[in-house]
């Protein structure tokens, strides 16, 4: 079955020199073709994930390359766009030419690169757009909310100059106070130092204002808290060219799931059920466009340090479908068309991508097994991550085969 376009139909796919050829009810197979027997299972665009951690340069220990893209393939993504957290930043060519010489020497699958917003993401001056965007699928200084009120405004003004995207992480650094997890029932029952809500939404209430005065494209990263659809779904309506994603974790679990490990730690981290509740309702009407991972691997040390000592973050990659197609699609609670919009089509809109499962473009393809059931086991990952709050679920919907450019880059 194929699965494209909001619809879903029984067809046959005909891939040569890397494109797709044809999609027809049924294709007569030459004599020397390959036939891949996908009877029983979903054929979909490659998922693409617009927020993933690589790592590399600067930080190998926790990913490389060529690890978080085999994990990518694993998982269904043929193409991933990699956040700019890294040493050097690719703040300027010289820096970002260093991560795209390794892309093209190390990746599986497709990987696009963020530019930084600001100069190694401090802050304080505004990287040349100009420059980077033609080789950048936007620009952010993930990890990091711009606190200057008129930093972000230069930034917003280039990108539209530029036709670029603002890819933004809302945070505001003072309302932190040393918080680790949210602030709310469980940090409160277990003594834990709290992030509020409103650090998130406070500065997206900020880069409202400013985009709608400037009329650039921009998408909030990661949004964890009901505040924060709420002021997206009204921006919408006023017509603010604003797009928004969040996780399969704020989706599928709320505070009190989780426990003492750092496998429970990230930023922003899993809040209340009522907002859990209020971003799969975002899901559902259209004011979440994207659903992405955030893959943010560290070494075992680092997350072995509890919720207070470990570092913030988690991978994603080889479990985001099976999450999404278990936890919403199975329960009922958005169709498989809907997940693979959110995951392989919207993202390709939004950031201009290309691709999709139509004749003429790359063949770039995901199939799954919906009936295939597996206990998520990090053991089993190819990302040099291994901490997920997923561990030990039971999931459906596993990857069989995924395919870029024609190429098979993971068979099961």
């Amino acid at each position: 079955m194929l699965v494209h376009d909001g619809k879903s139909e029984i067809a046959d796919v005909l891939v040569a020199d890397g494109k797709i050829v044809s999609i027809a009810p049924s294709i007569e197979a030459g004599a020397d073709d390959r036939v891949i027997d996908c009877r029983g299972l979903v054929v979909m665009s490659g998922l693409v994930d617009l927020h993933v951690h690589l790592r590399e340069p600067g930080f190998s220990a926790k990913e490389t390359i060529a690890t978080g893209t085999a994990a990518a393939a694993h998982g269904g993504f043929t193409m991933v766009c990699s956040m700019p957290n890294l040493n050097p930043a690719p703040d300027n060519m010289g820096n970002l030419q260093q991560q795209l010489d390794i892309i093209s020497k190390d990746a599986v699958v497709k990987v696009l690169p963020y530019a930084t917003i600001t100069r190694e993401r401090y802050g304080r001056e505004v990287v040349d757009f100009k420059a980077l965007a033609p080789f950048v699928a936007g620009f952010t200084d993930d990890g990091s909310g711009v606190q200057n009120d008129n930093i972000m405004l230069e930034a917003m003004q280039q990108a539209k100059e530029c036709g670029a995207i603002i890819a933004a992480h809302c945070e505001v650094n003072e309302l932190l106070k040393g918080g680790y997890i949210h602030q709310g029932e469980y940090a409160s029952a277990h003594g834990h130092k709290g992030i509020c809500s409103e650090s998130e939404w406070k500065q997206i209430e900020r880069d409202i204002a400013l985009a709608e005065q400037v009329g650039c494209r921009y998408h909030v990263c990661h949004i964890s808290t009901k505040e924060s659809v709420a002021l997206i779904r009204e921006a919408k309506s006023r017509g603010v060219k604003i797009t928004c994603e969040t996780g399969p974790h704020y989706l599928t679990m709320c505070d009190m799931d989780i426990k003492e490990e750092g496998r429970f730690k990230m930023n922003p981290p899993i809040r209340s059920a009522a907002d859990r509740d209020a971003l799969v309702a975002g899901l559902q009407d259209g004011t979440i466009d994207v659903v992405a991972t955030d893959h943010a691997p560290h070494t075992a040390e680092e997350k072995s340090r509890g919720l207070a000592g470990s570092a913030m973050g988690v991978v994603g990659l080889e479990t985001s479908f099976a999450v999404i197609y278990s936890r919403l699609v199975k329960e009922g609670v958005i169709t498989l068309e809907k997940a693979v919009e959110v995951m392989a089509e919207s993202p390709r809109k939004i950031f201009n991508l290309g691709g999709g499962l139509h004749e003429g473009e790359c063949a770039d393809i995901a199939v799954f097994d919906l009936n295939s059931e597996f206990d998520v086991d990090p053991a089993t990952f190819l990302s040099k991550g291994r901490s997920t709050p997923f561990e030990g679920w039971h999931l459906w919907g596993e990857c069989c085969l995924t395919m870029v450019d024609g190429r098979i880059v993971y068979e099961k």
